[in-house]
């Protein structure tokens, strides 16, 4: 069982999936129009909502902070196949593979954004990374449900199967002599994105194919992890759309 809390995570999985979902709690004392609206395709969706108050609210989400709506929902089935999903989408394949991110609200904002720029699996260690928790759907808004995200044991093993199976793999790092703007990314790319703070770790690092810096001109040393994703996504998605 799912549990699923904030206007963007509920209402994602309500537009994807409604059958997936058993019931929405809902904040009894909120009469303004954004809860109403949900409320109102919550229902359309065939979905049971039910008034609960503060306390309920916060026992099932685990805290305060799910805006007054809550949603208990069936885990989707995803792809959890690295190796179909490199097979599927051959040279389009597109992964995001990120090196250990702890912080919840970076994976949410990173899971996001991959799935905004086409992105078709996010690949996790198993240790020293966040897992899918509530916090994590609540920031991905939905993205969190779609996306495959897959964990494996061995990070470095993994980047050489993924070598094998024709995907270049790229890292970010910013002591890199190549920029973002010099590479060629029309072709089976996986972005290798390091940690909060510490960024790839060195056998990691070794591993990729190709290390590129993000230019940047400003004060500020590196870019959130987030952030550096997301660039390093949507270039490729520019890239691959002025090719076609």
């Amino acid at each position: 069982m799912a549990i699923l809390y904030g206007f963007h995570a509920v209402l994602a999985r309500i537009k994807q999936a409604p059958s997936s979902v058993d019931e929405v709690l809902f904040d009894q004392t909120r009469r303004d129009k954004r809860m109403q609206q949900c409320i109102d395709k919550v229902q359309a969706a065939g979905v049971k909502a039910t008034p609960a108050d503060a306390a309920r609210l916060e026992k099932a989400a685990g805290h305060r902070n799910h805006q007054g709506l809550v949603a208990f929902a069936k885990e989707l089935k995803k792809s959890t196949d690295l190796f179909e999903i490199i097979d599927t989408h051959g040279k389009h394949t597109l992964l995001l593979v990120l090196d250990g991110v702890t912080d919840p609200h970076n994976l949410g904002a990173c899971l996001r954004s991959a799935d905004a720029a086409g992105v078709h699996a996010v690949v996790l260690p198993k240790d020293k990374s966040v897992g899918i928790t509530p916090v994590v759907s609540k920031v991905a808004c939905g993205a969190a449900e779609t996306m495959p995200v897959i964990t494996v044991t061995n990070l470095a093993r993994t980047l050489e199967d993924i070598q094998q199976a024709g995907v270049w793999c790229i890292g970010a790092a910013g002591e890199a002599t190549d920029t973002l703007y010099d590479v060629d990314l029309k072709g089976p790319v996986a972005w290798v994105m390091g940690a909060e703070g510490d960024g790839l770790r060195r056998l990691t690092r070794d591993k990729c194919d190709q290390l590129i810096q993000i230019p940047m001109v400003g004060s500020v040393e590196s870019l959130n992890v987030s952030v550096a994703s997301s660039v390093c996504l949507f270039e490729t998605l520019r890239q691959r759309q002025f090719a076609k």
